[in-house]
């Protein structure tokens, strides 16, 4: 139930002669229901009323005296006399398929209650019947013909109706003074005055989120397109680095060559070696210090094919210099073959 919406009984003559009816009319036809005091509810959509009944998906009870609207809240018994298993629209009257207790069947049956009343809910402002709630056997009708106002209920409804609203209205209240940062003893106008504070910290926010200072933020094209130029420049260095150091590289071995320092035959050998961290310095070194060995390439061929899987006489020569040892020498040129 919320502040728009109050709940109000109307009253139903049962037979007369006792006998327990199995379909009973809840709420009269007609757009509008009057009561005998004068007050008056609209119900101009029926169908809305038993579309919220199915929607619910529960069968509604028949108590005693409106237990289950006065006793239930407050933790006490509100036994069932009946059951509202369904509901229809019979020429704009709502009508209401009841499944009794053997309780409710012996009350009514002995006519010991005469009359049905069942709850509605109701809006506030239009005064429209929305959905019905429960409904009660009871003894003290008050509206005309098959639909009266239980006065005394009425008045005890919305009493407990106001009653809840100003606690529900009190806890809101602190919950969201609470949520401000506010003390108990806030006004409405200090805790208004708040909500007016932060909602203009929000529109200042959203405002530097839209146009952000220059000084702190870059705009994201930007620093893409700083980004994407500082890779390509980095990408760039490397490769002039590389191509460098190949450069260099090629200088050496080849001066080796002509210097007679390496042979042909070890010439990948020495190259790769030079492509290793600090290979092409160590590789200068070497060159400086070995002595140059024989220019006859023939003869340094024939040597290589009679020393197959062997070192020769230049390999121990390069060994001895850098202080490699034979055997790591010789698979190294076996695998760079």
């Amino acid at each position: 139930m919320d502040k728009k919406t109050l709940k109000i009984a109307l009253n139903i003559r049962l037979p007369e002669d006792g006998t327990l009816p199995g379909w009973v009319e809840l709420i009269p036809a007609g757009d509008l229901v009057v009561g005998r005091d004068g007050r008056k509810w609209i119900n101009p959509t029926p169908d809305q009323v038993v579309t919220a009944f199915d929607s619910n998906g529960a069968d509604l009870p028949i108590d005693w005296e409106h237990a289950t609207e006065k006793k239930a809240p407050q933790g006490e018994p509100a036994p069932a006399a009946g059951w509202i298993k369904e509901m229809e629209v019979r020429d704009g009257a709502i009508w209401g398929r009841i499944e009794w207790t053997d309780k409710g069947t012996d009350d009514v049956e002995n006519k010991r209650y005469r009359y049905l009343s069942p709850v509605f809910v109701f809006t506030r402002q239009e005064r429209r019947i929305v959905r019905l709630t429960s409904a009660g056997l009871t003894n003290q009708p008050n509206l005309h013909l098959t639909a009266l106002n239980s006065e005394s209920l009425i008045s005890e409804l919305l009493n407990q109706e106001e009653t809840q609203i100003k606690e529900k209205g009190m806890d809101l209240l602190k919950a969201i003074c609470q949520a401000l940062g506010l003390t108990d003893g806030t006004t409405d106008e200090q805790a208004l005055a708040k909500v007016k504070d932060l909602k203009g910290d929000l529109a200042t926010a959203q405002n530097r989120a839209e146009t952000p200072s220059l000084e702190k933020f870059v705009p994201r094209g930007d620093y893409d397109a700083v980004t994407t130029r500082a890779t390509n420049a980095e990408q760039k260095l490397k490769e002039q680095e590389t191509k460098t150091l190949g450069d260099e590289i090629d200088t050496a071995i080849n001066q080796a060559l002509t210097d007679g320092k390496i042979t042909p035959a070890s010439k990948d050998y020495h190259t790769a070696q030079c492509r290793t961290e600090g290979g092409l310095d160590r590789f200068k070194e070497f060159a400086k210090a070995a002595p140059a060995m024989a220019q006859d390439t023939d003869l340094k061929d024939k040597d290589l094919n009679q020393n197959k899987g062997s070192l020769t006489t230049e390999d121990k020569a390069v060994c001895q210099q850098l202080g490699i040892p034979e055997d790591e020498y010789l698979k190294s040129k076996k695998e760079i073959k």
